[in-house]
């Protein structure tokens, strides 16, 4: 946006403001004379203390020399999605027709572009947090074509969350780019996420030097100020007198000047008194009365002004209150005179957003409520989106009118569509309370269960229990609201109730295509929760429903699925887990309808097919499932929890190689992107649990337990399951502390619940090897007896991996050629598995027992490989000591 009044603020309210104008030239001289890459400066302070004056000062003193972009919060525009940054980025997007504005975005167009306003939405709801990072990726792609460049956001407590949403990040990456960002907002003004998006800002800025608060004028310059305005004969008794009315503000300290010089008072002691009633005029009941004063029409046209809040045209103002043309210039013209408004008929603002406030409280509640609706109507007459007259349907009473329902409907959809997914649930939340027909209630709720899912999932929950206890859903619609139901209350921690509520919901409804459909989830459902009732006899059922399927619709698919994913957890031959895999595929690939951004079947069930794969010592086959999901989350925008579990289901393959260093990169960007999203959530245990595990292979302890404080990975453990399993990890981490008693406690748990749902893979699971090592100085025969059952189980699960490790852990427990000869065995298998890490461990500690200086070698550079730094400086330490070894 273009200010038109840069100046409407006079200079007088720069009074004692040396070191933030001396911030303000040395970030512009430093950004436009090449010496600085750009900042960040924010000021901050109370409502009319002067941060507009001081961002006018950065466009006085960067005029001529790099490109100024500015934007401005309103309070009546706080819900309009990206109204601030659509406002600041407006000049370069008005310069850019569609195929340069591709050419610039590139594959960002497609998720930044509809919100900017320059590209039709995808018509599907979009990932908030990638259209944030779209945003970021956009505007970093803009300042390259216009550097340099300043952008100046005013009254930031009233911008838009989204556009909050993108200021915080962006204001955290602006260390590589030719922008100067400037921000000011009023201090305690924001709540809630605003806040907190706010001071995301401001720690993004020094204190002292680009993070400023301003304060009010002393006694001393309000006397400068005002004898520089109204004569040096202003005396000393007239100057305390203004400083005392004004609280040295110094918007109440110009506005005050500014009437006492139009009234032509005498800046004397003799006429102080009447200081107090003038400024009451300024501010308050006394701004309203001096509005009155006006007139009926020019009132009436403040209004409309106030109601509009933003984009005021004098056309459109007039329209509202059914002024002709001439009557409505002449009411601006009393307006601009009384200090109200500022601007041309195209671009009308209020000359302070004290005065706006002033004057939209003022509105009669009728009156307001009224010209929101006309407001609302104009809008929609002149062919805009339902979205833009949204934010006037919300603001009008409720009035049992199914074509208001409608509108906020179709305004919930284009909300969704460009990624702003709060606005989408005011609009239904306002349908609900018209109300809606009777016939479409129950829709109504389960679009406000959807809108909610990625924000609230104790709204969707509410909202879906209230659809489905409804008439009025189609079938399909029931299908899904009932599954997205079940999908909530697993994010919430609720698995046994997720069960309970599609397993009441299947009992409903004949075979078919919705009942399966129910049954996988159901399955999917059960198949995580690690308080299952009676795993065996699921597993059996299970078992004789997949038997005869092939895979010939997305329900057999996902349902083979299952049946794969339960047989890996329990331990099966991997042989059969592979082919049921398989079989779920189409030509090797996901079925149409079943990829990673599909939304009727969630994206649970792929990480279940992909860590089928993953443990069945298949991962070529995890890695391109994974892969895959990382490319398409990234190229859809979905930045949020998805693109998170991505990492670390990708990162966790390359843990399963051997690549160490790659995977802890990973999966540390997984974390990065989970925490974005919330705290202690699911998807942290996951990654937390994968990353801990990566960092012990490395050697790297004292980060594993940073990692595990960090994320409080410990007990209680969440009600589903976690990959690799939790329990096993954690004592691993005790064991490598030498905290061997808490680690016996913790693996003697995962052996208990190993019990009670009959899990035994030991690649997923190693708890029994662990505790085996564990117990085996004053156990023996327990150890023994925990090896052999694990060898048991990894012969019948049937993967070099399981059985090379198997046999490792056997040999731990021998000494002489036994030990020696069950690690060659080892060897042998991990040598044939893909497993590199494994392998490196195997062939030191075969190295080490066989003392041959060769095989040690051999170990070495493997565990180098794979950035196992432990592993290998042993490997190193063994063989220094050895010399002279065959």
């Amino acid at each position: 946006m273009a200010r038109e009044n840069a100046q409407a603020v006079p200079s007088g309210a720069l009074w004692e403001r040396d070191a933030e104008l001396a911030a303000v030239s040395a970030a512009v001289d430093g950004l436009c004379e090449g010496h600085d890459t750009g900042g960040l400066l924010v000021f901050t302070g109370e409502a009319g203390i002067g941060k507009t004056a001081v961002l006018g000062e950065v466009e006085r003193v960067a005029a001529g020399r790099c490109t100024v972009w500015t934007a401005r919060g309103g309070e009546t525009v706080t819900s309009v999605p990206f109204h601030v940054v659509r406002q600041l980025l407006q000049p370069a997007l008005v310069s850019l027709g569609p195929v340069e504005a591709r050419e610039y975005l590139g594959d960002w167009y497609e998720i930044a572009g509809p919100a900017l306003g320059i590209a039709q939405p995808g018509g599907r709801q979009v990932d908030p947090q990638g259209v944030v990072d779209g945003l970021v990726a956009a505007v970093s792609r803009l300042v390259m074509l216009h550097w340099p460049l300043i952008l100046v956001i005013d009254d930031a407590h009233w911008a838009d969350q989204e556009s909050l949403r993108w200021l915080a990040a962006f204001a955290e990456r602006l260390d590589d780019l030719p922008v100067l960002l400037v921000v000011a907002h009023r201090d305690g003004e924001a709540t809630g996420d605003s806040a907190r998006h706010l001071e995301t800002v401001g720690r993004a800025a020094r204190p002292g030097t680009s993070l400023a608060t301003l304060t009010a004028f002393t006694p001393d310059a309000t006397a400068g100020l005002t004898r520089a305005t109204l004569g040096e004969g202003a005396d000393a008794p007239f100057c305390r007198e203004v400083w005392a009315v004004t609280g040295g503000n110094p918007y109440e300290t110009v506005e005050l000047l500014a009437k006492v010089r139009a009234a032509g008072m005498e800046p004397v002691e003799s006429t102080a008194g009447a200081l107090r009633e003038l400024n009451a005029k300024a501010r308050g009941r006394g701004l309203v009365a001096t509005l009155e004063g006006l007139g009926t029409d020019a009132t009436k046209l403040a209004w409309s002004a106030a109601v509009l809040g933003t984009n005021i045209t004098l056309r459109l103002a007039a329209e509202l209150t059914g002024l002709g043309t001439e009557e409505a210039t002449h009411c601006a013209r009393l307006l601009r005179e009384a200090r109200i408004l500022t601007g041309s008929d195209d671009a009308l603002e209020f000359v302070h957003p004290l005065i706006a406030t002033a004057v939209y409280q003022s509105v009669p509640a009728a009156a307001r409520t009224a010209l929101h609706g006309q407001a609302a109507w104009a809008v929609t007459r002149s062919g805009r989106s339902a979205a833009e007259a949204s934010r006037h349907l919300l603001e009008v009473h409720p009035d049992d009118d199914p074509e208001i329902v409608d509108q906020l409907r179709r305004a919930a959809r284009e909300h969704l569509a460009v990624g702003a997914p709060e606005a989408a649930y005011r609009c239904l939340e306002r349908a609900l309370a018209e109300p809606p027909l009777p016939e479409t209630h129950a829709t109504v709720l389960y679009e406000l269960g959807c809108a909610a899912l990625l924000t609230s999932p104790n709204g969707t929950v509410a909202h879906l229990r209230s659809a489905l206890a409804m008439d009025g859903l189609e079938p399909g619609t029931r299908t899904d609201a009932v599954c997205r139901l079940s999908q909530a209350l697993v994010h919430l921690g609720h698995v046994s109730e997720a069960v309970q509520t599609i397993g009441r919901e299947a009992t409903r409804l004949e075979p078919g295509p919705d009942r399966m459909r129910l049954q996988a989830v159901h399955y999917m459902w059960e198949g995580i929760h690690t308080g299952e009732a009676d795993a065996l006899e699921r597993s059996r059922v299970l078992r004789e429903i997949a038997q005869p399927l092939t895979g010939r619709d997305n329900s057999e698919r996902a349902l083979l699925i299952l049946r794969a994913f339960d047989a890996m957890t329990r331990g099966e031959n991997a042989e059969l887990v592979v082919e049921l895999c398989d079989r779920a595929l189409v030509n090797g690939r996901l079925a149409p309808g079943l990829g990673w951004t599909d939304t009727e079947w969630s994206f649970e069930l792929l990480i279940m097919l992909g860590g089928s794969y993953l443990f069945a010592d298949r991962l070529d086959r995890a890695e391109a499932l994974f892969a895959e999901a990382l490319r398409i989350y990234e190229i859809s925008g979905w930045s949020g929890g998805h693109l998170a579990i991505a990492h670390a289901f990708v990162g966790y393959v390359h843990r399963r190689r051997g690549r160490l260093v790659e995977a802890e990169g990973y999966l540390r960007e997984s974390l990065r992107l989970a925490d974005r999203v919330g705290e202690e959530l699911p998807m942290h245990w996951d990654a937390a649990c994968m990353l801990i595990d990566t960092l012990l292979c490395r050697g790297h302890l004292g980060k594993a337990q940073e990692i595990a404080d960090r994320y409080h990975f410990g007990p209680p453990y969440p009600s589903i399951l976690i990959l690799p399993d939790a329990q096993s990890v954690r004592g691993r981490l005790l064991l490598a502390q030498g905290r061997t008693k808490e680690a016996i406690d913790e693996l003697e748990s995962a052996s208990h619940a190993a019990a009670e749902t009959d899990r035994y893979n030991t690649v997923l699971a190693p708890w029994q090897h662990l505790l085996a090592r564990a117990v085996a100085p004053r156990d023996p025969r327990r150890a023994a007896e925990l090896a052999a059952d694990a060898r048991r189980q990894a012969e019948r699960f049937g993967t070099d991996t399981a059985i090379g490790e198997a046999l490792r852990c056997a040999a731990a427990l021998e000494t002489g050629q036994r030990a020696t000869s069950l690690l060659a065995r080892a060897v042998a298998y991990l040598e044939s598995s893909p497993c590199a890490y494994e392998h490196a461990e195997a062939r030191v500690a075969y190295g080490i027992a066989a003392r041959d200086a060769g095989e040690l070698t051999r170990g070495l550079t493997l565990a180098r490989a794979c950035g196992a730094d432990t592993l290998a400086a042993r490997a190193r330490d063994v063989l220094r000591e050895g010399r002279g070894w065959g």
